[in-house]
């Protein structure tokens, strides 16, 4: 019998293992602390796990699904939005060139700034504490956050690239691919492999990404459930 890959289940992967000590529980399902994001799963779609699935929303809240295929009825819950998305993965080293602008590490010291970027920019689920799932790298101009990108998800050997964003008044000029690339090759330098996901219908991300050196691996549905 063959063995799940981490990222065909990615939430579930690292609400599980390496991220655990964000998740909050009910029963047999998980999702992250509402400060660091949105994401849940359970084992399977039993019953069972689905009554403990609309318990957690009704305790904590709105959440997201990514799995294989959207959740069935789940009693007391409604299905918000519901998005095919692509998973990618880079399998190659990206090709990490000398960067056109100046960059940095983001800190503690600059969430205010990270929350509204990404709050204007709605590159997805971003709230309070997201910027502490892992490294994020930045450019500003003036004192001013307006591009960034950094990490998400880590399952078993694989960490996610997430968050990345442009303010409209500073796009076009390399930020997001610069940055990507930065964040991908400090994944690579720890021997893990950078992944994504994309909403499939964001063509233009999806082009930039695959220019960048990620390759489709395979759709998932993201599944936004809130309390009925």
């Amino acid at each position: 019998m063959s063995s799940v890959h981490p990222l065909d289940r990615p939430v579930w992967s690292v609400l599980t293992g390496r991220q655990s000590e964000l998740s909050l529980g009910l029963g047999s399902a998980l999702r992250f602390a509402p400060d660091y994001g949105l994401f849940a799963a359970t084992p399977d779609t039993s019953d069972q796990s689905m009554a403990d699935l609309s318990a957690l929303v009704a305790a904590h809240g709105d959440l997201a699904l990514v799995e294989a295929e959207p959740p069935p009825p789940i009693p007391g819950v409604a299905v918000r939005t519901s998005a095919v998305c692509w998973q990618m993965v880079a399998d190659e080293p990206n090709q990490v060139g000398t960067a056109a602008f100046a960059f940095e590490d983001l800190t503690e010291a600059d969430a205010p700034q990270m929350l509204a970027l990404a709050t204007l920019t709605a590159p997805g689920p971003f709230f309070a504490r997201t910027h502490q799932l892992g490294r994020f790298v930045g450019a500003k101009v003036d004192g001013q956050l307006v591009a960034m990108a950094g990490e998400r998800m880590r399952p078993p050997g694989h960490t996610e690239v997430s968050g990345v964003c442009t303010h409209p008044d500073h796009r076009g000029r390399g930020y997001a691919a610069g940055l990507m690339l930065e964040v991908a090759a400090r994944i690579r330098s720890r021997g893990e492999i950078p992944f994504l996901h994309s909403y499939a219908h964001n063509t233009g991300a999806i082009a930039l990404y695959q220019a960048l050196g990620f390759d489709f691996r395979r759709e998932l549905v993201m599944t936004t459930l809130t309390r009925r």
